[in-house]
């Protein structure tokens, strides 16, 4: 488990419409994960291990590789899965879909995973939920639109599929609030951190094992949908951005400077830098503060 400790409140709105918290709620910005070295061992693929940590195959590219061409057994890679995590300490589960990173919060420690969330054309719904069951070993009740789209893909309808290593569930559900949406795991782990389900938040398996056994039901959540977070942390502005697949979002930069003023930091902000990190959209938190000198050169 990872200990996240809380560095600074931030005042952040969502995206118009998709509010979870008030526009003037204070909410708490956090870094979670780390940067470390990964050796790479059988079997592995910039996916798979995109999909385990947390970050895209590009950003993996971009850190670096000890040598040229696909990954071989004994390659290693700077990962750097950090995450800006924006929450409101009235949800206990936190989901951005735009990150495909799920946040635990239990007391002062927090714990965060990467997830899937829903394909562009089958997007995960947002707003605040509660957890309304746990179920182990479940069987999946195929919608009736997953049969409609099997049946035009000229694939065999199957409407249930039971308890099984084959059942795309895995072995834990947990039922949301929303109408046929849960936290799962899967058989395809490799698809874990992108946009993949039909609307559901999977999961790895170890992962969701892991949730499972702290989540109750009861529990309080909110999805959100923030392509692009920036926060003041430890005195340092980072700026994380993630493309927009829903196409729902604001203008970033228009975005990030109304948040930045808002949060008191505007004028610590390198802009230079902060449209590189817009441009690129790597989804690794960048400092974007403005250095002394160039703070000095300013005033």
């Amino acid at each position: 488990m990872k200990r996240i400790v809380v560095l600074l409140l931030v005042v952040l709105a969502l995206w118009p419409g998709e509010r979870i918290v008030a526009q003037d709620t204070p909410v708490r910005a956090v870094m979670t994960g780390s940067a470390f070295v990964y050796v790479i061992r059988s079997g592995d693929t910039l996916r798979t291990i995109g999909a385990r940590f947390g970050v895209s195959a590009s950003a993996l590219v971009a850190l670096g590789v000890k040598r040229p061409g696909p990954p071989a057994e004994g390659d290693w890679f700077f990962v750097d899965n950090r995450h800006i995590a924006v929450l409101d300490d009235r949800a206990q589960i936190t989901i951005n879909l735009a990150q495909r990173m799920l946040y635990f919060a239990d007391g002062d420690a927090l714990s965060s995973y990467p997830v899937a969330a829903g394909m562009r054309k089958w997007p995960t719904p947002v707003g605040a939920f509660t957890v309304v069951d746990k179920e182990t070993n479940p069987t999946w009740d195929v919608p009736l639109s997953i049969q409609h789209e099997m049946r035009q893909q000229g694939r065999r309808v199957v409407t249930q599929v039971l308890p099984s290593p084959q059942n795309p569930l895995g072995a834990h559900w947990i039922r949301l609030s929303f109408a046929s949406i849960g936290i799962h795991g899967t058989t395809a782990p490799a698809s874990i951190y992108s946009f993949a389900s039909h609307g559901c938040i999977r999961m790895h398996p170890d992962d969701v094992a892991q949730l499972f056994e702290r989540v109750g039901v009861g529990m309080t959540g909110a999805m959100t949908y923030q392509p692009v977070l920036i926060a003041m942390i430890d005195d340092r502005v980072y700026l994380e951005a993630h493309p927009d697949v829903y196409r729902r979002a604001p203008a970033p930069m228009t975005a990030v400077r109304e948040w930045s003023e808002r949060g008191g930091f505007a004028e610590l902000v390198d802009w230079r830098a902060a449209a590189d990190v817009l441009r690129l959209q790597t989804g690794v938190p960048t400092d974007v503060t403005m250095n002394q000198r160039q703070f000095g050169e300013k005033s």
